[in-house]
């Protein structure tokens, strides 16, 4: 039996999408709540296979959605990298910024080995999972990625990034290569070690010149695609290239991609014209309505179902569940689907 979520990849219009939610495993459910109170912080939880397995698996049992997402984040190729990462509450993650210097330091060889802790999650995730559900790993985009190395932080408009690619192109080009190398290798080893698809996070993509985001998103994630099919791995590719506006054109007809993520800001009906002939359309209820619930919540689940219903669709959020969603509320989302 091949999984709903890989039919859906392969290009097949299923007649009700397959379901899963961007941040399933968080803080929203209770068990999640218990079992990261056993971990020391969120990095310490992260790099424990026993732990972070658990977490993925919970909201498969939990709500019976087709694809169990690794648990993990996309700030642990910096530590790969030789660098500082943690996270602050009430700040999210915290690094030292990167300077000119610092790039030239970077311990690219064995970065991903330096974290492959999360390859034994994975294996232990595969082994447990329902041979009819898909385990999807996941890495940051190369621009996402260095945004955070660049400006210490998550931030508005990323103002010192862009600055910091305008006045030292070479120094980002080699950012951007190291990332790309690294985050290549740490897919390799991920989908080696069970995951069946792969996605790239590329969460900071809005707010680009397109030539700006030609060099910055495109270029290193087409370096990133080169090197996983060069591995031999062959398992679907999703891109995020969230609130990217036109510029989500370019993403996913300039890469081999096989599922394209498509924020809230985005019609998927007006974006299919635009993009290759039976690539899977990822999407995208408003985050917002999850939290509501009610009536508002299941008419916004019936117009993403009606705007994606001509082509391959796998429903998700615009973007990732949040702590305060109700679990009666992600059931709801998931009986109106299958119940049309």
């Amino acid at each position: 039996m091949t999984p709903l979520i890989l039919r859906a990849l392969q290009g097949e219009t299923l007649p009700t999408p397959p379901i899963w939610f961007m941040r399933q495993a968080g803080r929203h459910l209770p068990e999640y709540l218990a079992t990261r109170a056993k971990s020391k912080d969120f990095i310490d939880f992260c790099f424990s296979p026993d732990l972070a397995s658990e977490a993925t698996l919970q909201p498969v049992r939990r709500y019976d959605v087709d694809g169990a997402i690794l648990f993990a984040d996309i700030l642990l190729i910096p530590i790969g990298l030789g660098r500082s990462v943690h996270f602050e509450k009430g700040v999210g993650p915290v690094l030292e910024p990167i300077t000119v210097e610092g790039i030239s330091k970077l311990t690219i060889d064995g970065a991903a080995d330096r974290i492959s802790s999360i390859y034994e999650t994975v294996s232990k995730v595969r082994a447990a999972l329902p041979e009819d559900k898909t385990l999807i790993g996941f890495a940051g985009g190369c621009w996402t990625v260095a945004t955070y190395m660049i400006e210490g932080r998550g931030t508005p408009d990323k103002e010192k990034a862009k600055r910091f690619a305008y006045e030292n192109p070479d120094a980002m080009d080699d950012l951007l290569d190291a990332l790309a190398v690294s985050t290549a290798e740490y897919l390799v080893g991920q989908a080696r070690a069970g995951t069946q698809v792969l996605k790239i996070f590329e969460s900071w993509a809005q707010g680009l010149s397109p030539a700006q985001f030609e060099t910055l998103v495109i270029s290193p994630t087409r370096k990133i695609i080169h090197l996983v099919r060069e591995a031999g791995i062959t398992v679907p590719i999703i891109g995020f290239p969230r609130a990217a506006g036109l510029n989500m054109i370019t993403f996913s007809n300039a890469l081999d991609l096989q599922g394209l993520a498509v924020g809230t800001d985005t019609s998927m009906g007006a974006l299919r014209p635009h993009v290759r002939d039976g690539l899977c359309l990822q999407g995208n209820l408003d985050p917002l309505l999850l939290r509501m619930g009610g009536q508002a919540m299941l008419d916004g689940v019936d117009r993403v179902l009606d705007d994606a219903a001509q082509g391959p669709h796998i429903f998700n959020l615009g973007h990732g569940v949040t702590p305060d969603v109700k679990i009666e509320s992600v059931h709801g989302v998931i009986n109106r689907i299958r119940e049309r």
